[in-house]
């Protein structure tokens, strides 16, 4: 996992990441694609209206633990089926 690249979605205007809430957390998940193209599927059918505002960002597995801690993510959400959507959720331990 820390040796893959993965992307995300994030809004240039206010540096925000997209991300889910699965259980009504006060913390999210964040939203992890395997492919650049994943990400843009998954824009375009969920928020074809927001699409314009939003920029896909690479990202190495290394980085993750420092982004989740500096954000104060729960966990990631890894986004297997961009257009249903189907994500599998992965609980932050938080050391």
């Amino acid at each position: 996992m820390f040796t893959e690249v993965y992307y995300l979605v994030r809004s240039p205007a206010d540096g925000r990441h997209l991300t889910a809430h699965p259980k009504e957390e006060g913390k999210g998940y964040l939203l992890l694609f395997r492919e650049h193209f994943d990400a843009l599927s998954y824009l375009n059918t969920h928020a074809g209206e927001l699409a314009n505002r939003l920029a896909v960002e690479s990202i190495p597995g290394s980085q993750l633990e420092g982004l989740l801690q500096r954000w104060g993510f729960a966990g990631i959400g890894i986004v297997t089926d961009p257009l249903l959507p189907k994500i599998e959720f992965l609980k932050h331990s938080g050391r």
